[in-house]
């Protein structure tokens, strides 16, 4: 790592550190005007922003990205009045920070309370979509963190013009413009400095495929909280509502495959085989959908219109598979029997597990978040959809009246 890298990672670093200082004294009305400038800031900017993410994705495929990368880098009109709309949902959330989580008295007199506050100074480093930028500098803003942001090279001018728009939005709203931080330099050099700055960053959380994932992790000295793949599943089971799990099914591969909560495996009950693989089939072939029905690699994320397909004998074995090969992400079961449905969702080990719905409601807004900062995989600290609460940490207030421990 180039001491020129770190130099300049530290200064923003610094920046940011000195901006969650000024950010904690700001009133949630404060917080909340300031999001409402950013949201109209980036309004202001639609042109722009959508003339570089047309450049970005141009050259995305001039050199080959696989099509679920260019679909997540691309910034549809849809997708960029979901992005301004879900920063004044976040405007409109309750402020999480000084929350008391509980309050005790103690028989020696004292009084606790445990209270709701920011991790400090974040870094997100992330892949191809561009309106993660938005969303994330939103979140961390709200909960009053200071950001630095490391976007992927495929979207350089998308997230370039975003920055600007965000910051100018800051500027307007008269407040710490140094809370919204972008690494500018591609060198990957950047990403190890970050997540080695032990002296401003708080926490990592990267958005991206696994590699990237693995390596921020093998790099970093400060906590990463993560989201290593969505290979989720659907189960079939043979007291399931036949159309009912053909809609789920659909929904969950279709809607938008490089999805990280989209399906990638489907287990059938093998009562049901004969009757629901036919149909199955079917489906896929009207629909383009690929389905890998035998020498799975059963761990895979296609990303993609592909699936695999496998027979159980019982929600047992059903269970026993996406423990083993799924990635605690998002894991649904299709039954009209609730002993059933409440066997599966108490011994499924995911971050999110359904009942006859599709594991495409795995996200932030869907949630009443707004948005989110990533799904994250881990136990520790956050699980599944990460909105605001998830972006504190907390800390004990103690009081007393003199009181001295005997």
């Amino acid at each position: 790592m180039s001491a020129e890298i770190e130099s300049y990672i530290n200064s923003l670093g610094r920046a940011a550190r000195a901006a969650a200082g000024e950010l904690r004294k700001l009133s949630t009305a404060r917080k909340n005007a300031a999001l409402l400038e950013i949201a109209n800031a980036l309004e202001n900017a639609r042109e722009a922003i959508a003339a570089a993410n047309a450049q970005d994705v141009a050259t995305a495929k001039e050199n080959g990205l696989a099509p679920a990368m260019v679909d997540r880098l691309t910034l549809t009109q849809a997708r960029f009045d979901s992005m301004v709309q879900g920063i004044r949902a976040i405007a409109a959330l309750p402020d999480p920070v000084g929350e008391i989580i509980w309050k005790r008295s103690r028989p020696s007199g004292i009084a606790i309370e445990k209270v709701r506050e920011p991790f400090g100074v974040i870094a997100v480093v992330f892949e191809s979509r561009p309106n993660v930028f938005a969303d994330t500098a939103a979140l961390t803003f709200k909960t009053s963190n200071a950001v630095i942001l490391r976007g992927g090279k495929e979207a350089v001018r998308s997230n370039t013009a975003l920055a600007e728009a965000v910051r100018e939005g800051l500027r307007r709203a008269d407040a710490p413009v140094d809370a919204v931080q972008f690494v500018g330099v591609q060198d990957h050099d950047a990403v190890r400095a970050l997540v080695r700055c032990v002296e401003y960053v708080d926490v990592a959380i990267p958005r991206g495929g696994e590699r990237l994932i693995r390596a921020m992790c093998e790099a970093a000295l400060i906590p990463v909280l993560k989201h290593y793949k969505g290979t989720c599943h659907i189960y079939v089971d043979c007291k399931a509502n036949l159309p009912m799990a053909l809609a789920i099914i659909h929904n969950a591969k279709v809607q938008r495959p490089s999805a990280c909560n989209a399906v990638e495996c489907l287990l059938v009950h093998e009562k049901l085989a004969p009757l629901f693989l036919p149909m199955a089939r079917a489906w896929a072939e009207g629909e383009g959908v690929v389905l890998h029905e035998s020498d799975q690699d059963w761990t895979r994320e296609f990303l993609a219109l592909e699936m695999n397909v496998g027979v159980v004998a019982n929600v047992d074995e059903a269970i026993a598979h996406i423990n083993r090969y799924g990635s605690h992400h998002t894991d649904a079961i299709v039954t009209d029997d609730a002993e059933i449905a409440a066997h599966f969702r108490r011994d499924v080990d995911s971050a999110v597990v359904c009942h006859n719905a599709s594991t495409r409601f795995t996200d932030g807004g869907e949630f009443g978040f707004g948005a989110e900062i990533g799904i994250s995989t881990d136990k520790l600290h956050a699980r599944g959809p990460m909105g605001l609460e998830e972006l504190t940490t907390y800390k004990y207030l103690l009081s007393g009246d003199g009181s001295i421990r005997q």
